[in-house]
Protein backbone atom coordinates (compact mmCIF):
# COMPACT_ATOMS: atom_id res chain seq x y z
CA UNK A 1 0.00 0.00 0.00
CA UNK A 2 1.35 3.60 -1.33
CA UNK A 3 2.04 6.10 1.56
CA UNK A 4 1.90 10.29 1.26
CA UNK A 5 2.34 12.59 3.76
CA UNK A 6 2.71 16.13 2.40
CA UNK A 7 1.60 19.55 3.59
CA UNK A 8 1.39 23.24 2.40
CA UNK A 9 0.55 25.59 4.11
CA UNK A 10 0.19 29.84 4.21
CA UNK A 11 -0.25 31.60 7.08
CA UNK A 12 1.49 34.48 9.51
CA UNK A 13 4.03 33.12 12.37
CA UNK A 14 2.22 33.38 15.65
CA UNK A 15 5.64 34.22 17.86
CA UNK A 16 9.17 34.61 16.79
CA UNK A 17 11.14 31.37 15.43
CA UNK A 18 13.23 29.94 18.22
CA UNK A 19 16.81 28.68 16.71
CA UNK A 20 17.92 26.25 18.70
CA UNK A 21 20.97 23.97 18.05
CA UNK A 22 21.12 20.13 18.30
CA UNK A 23 24.88 17.96 20.11
CA UNK A 24 25.60 17.45 16.07
CA UNK A 25 25.62 21.29 15.98
CA UNK A 26 22.13 21.50 13.40
CA UNK A 27 20.19 24.14 13.70
CA UNK A 28 16.70 23.47 14.40
CA UNK A 29 13.69 26.52 14.79
CA UNK A 30 10.39 26.28 16.40
CA UNK A 31 8.00 28.54 15.24
CA UNK A 32 4.18 28.61 14.97
CA UNK A 33 1.69 29.41 11.98
CA UNK A 34 -1.62 30.27 11.79
CA UNK A 35 -4.13 30.06 9.13
CA UNK A 36 -7.59 31.36 8.68
CA UNK A 37 -10.67 29.93 6.74
CA UNK A 38 -13.85 31.73 5.84
CA UNK A 39 -16.43 30.62 5.11
CA UNK A 40 -20.80 31.06 5.54
CA UNK A 41 -22.52 29.39 8.40
CA UNK A 42 -25.99 27.70 8.06
CA UNK A 43 -27.73 31.02 9.27
CA UNK A 44 -26.13 32.69 6.58
CA UNK A 45 -23.64 35.06 8.23
CA UNK A 46 -20.01 34.98 7.55
CA UNK A 47 -17.60 32.79 10.54
CA UNK A 48 -13.96 33.18 10.23
CA UNK A 49 -11.91 29.81 12.15
CA UNK A 50 -8.33 30.20 12.88
CA UNK A 51 -5.95 26.79 12.79
CA UNK A 52 -2.99 26.67 15.07
CA UNK A 53 -0.26 24.86 13.59
CA UNK A 54 3.74 24.34 15.32
CA UNK A 55 5.67 23.92 13.07
CA UNK A 56 9.77 22.92 13.04
CA UNK A 57 12.63 23.45 10.58
CA UNK A 58 16.54 21.96 10.58
CA UNK A 59 19.73 23.21 9.22
CA UNK A 60 20.61 26.34 6.40
CA UNK A 61 16.07 26.23 6.46
CA UNK A 62 15.90 26.64 10.12
CA UNK A 63 18.81 29.32 9.75
CA UNK A 64 17.06 31.41 7.13
CA UNK A 65 13.31 31.33 8.92
CA UNK A 66 15.62 32.63 11.96
CA UNK A 67 16.92 35.34 10.71
CA UNK A 68 14.34 36.97 8.23
CA UNK A 69 11.10 36.14 9.93
CA UNK A 70 9.55 37.64 12.88
CA UNK A 71 5.80 36.96 14.75
CA UNK A 72 3.20 38.58 12.23
CA UNK A 73 5.31 37.69 8.66
CA UNK A 74 4.06 35.36 6.26
CA UNK A 75 5.08 32.53 5.42
CA UNK A 76 4.14 29.54 2.98
CA UNK A 77 5.66 26.24 4.33
CA UNK A 78 5.67 22.47 2.80
CA UNK A 79 6.81 19.78 4.29
CA UNK A 80 5.73 16.37 6.11
CA UNK A 81 3.23 16.06 9.44
CA UNK A 82 5.21 13.81 11.97
CA UNK A 83 3.73 13.00 15.12
CA UNK A 84 5.70 13.90 18.48
CA UNK A 85 4.83 11.89 21.97
CA UNK A 86 6.79 12.74 25.86
CA UNK A 87 5.61 12.09 29.02
CA UNK A 88 5.68 15.63 31.12
CA UNK A 89 6.92 16.68 33.99
CA UNK A 90 4.22 15.81 36.22
CA UNK A 91 3.99 11.98 34.63
CA UNK A 92 1.74 12.13 32.17
CA UNK A 93 1.58 11.85 28.55
CA UNK A 94 1.69 14.19 25.99
CA UNK A 95 1.32 14.70 22.41
CA UNK A 96 0.72 16.59 19.10
CA UNK A 97 0.94 16.72 15.67
CA UNK A 98 4.30 18.66 13.85
CA UNK A 99 4.86 19.76 10.64
CA UNK A 100 8.31 19.44 9.70
CA UNK A 101 9.40 21.74 7.12
CA UNK A 102 11.25 20.99 3.98
CA UNK A 103 10.62 23.67 1.63
CA UNK A 104 9.59 27.68 2.61
CA UNK A 105 9.16 30.81 0.94
CA UNK A 106 8.97 33.91 2.13
CA UNK A 107 5.43 36.23 0.94
CA UNK A 108 5.40 39.89 0.45
CA UNK A 109 2.75 42.09 2.95
CA UNK A 110 2.52 41.99 6.02
CA UNK A 111 5.72 43.66 7.18
CA UNK A 112 5.34 45.56 10.25
CA UNK A 113 8.05 48.02 10.39
CA UNK A 114 10.80 45.63 8.97
CA UNK A 115 12.35 45.85 5.50
CA UNK A 116 9.78 45.40 2.29
CA UNK A 117 9.80 41.75 1.03
CA UNK A 118 12.27 42.79 -1.48
CA UNK A 119 15.16 43.48 1.13
CA UNK A 120 14.41 40.43 3.15
CA UNK A 121 15.61 38.30 0.40
CA UNK A 122 18.95 36.29 1.91
CA UNK A 123 20.67 35.97 -1.42
CA UNK A 124 18.84 36.68 -4.71
CA UNK A 125 15.99 38.31 -4.54
CA UNK A 126 14.98 35.99 -7.49
CA UNK A 127 14.73 32.60 -5.46
CA UNK A 128 13.01 33.37 -2.13
CA UNK A 129 12.22 29.53 -1.90
CA UNK A 130 14.56 27.34 0.40
CA UNK A 131 15.13 23.62 0.21
CA UNK A 132 15.98 21.94 3.87
CA UNK A 133 19.59 20.04 3.26
CA UNK A 134 17.63 16.99 4.47
CA UNK A 135 15.29 17.08 1.68
CA UNK A 136 17.58 18.32 -1.21
CA UNK A 137 19.79 15.45 -0.28
CA UNK A 138 17.53 13.07 -0.40
CA UNK A 139 16.20 13.78 -3.63
CA UNK A 140 19.17 14.52 -5.45
CA UNK A 141 18.34 17.56 -6.77
CA UNK A 142 18.61 21.32 -6.54
CA UNK A 143 16.39 24.24 -8.33
CA UNK A 144 18.85 23.98 -11.27
CA UNK A 145 18.67 20.40 -11.89
CA UNK A 146 14.85 20.52 -13.03
CA UNK A 147 14.03 18.96 -16.18
CA UNK A 148 12.10 21.32 -17.81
Amino acid sequence: MANFNKVLLMGNLTRDPQLSYLPSQTAVVDFGLATNRKYKGQDGSMKEDTCFVDCQAFGKTAENINKYCKKGNPLFVEGRLKFDSWTAQDGTKRSKHRVTVENFQFLGGGQSGGAPASQVSPASAEDQTYQSDEHAQGQGQTGDDIPF
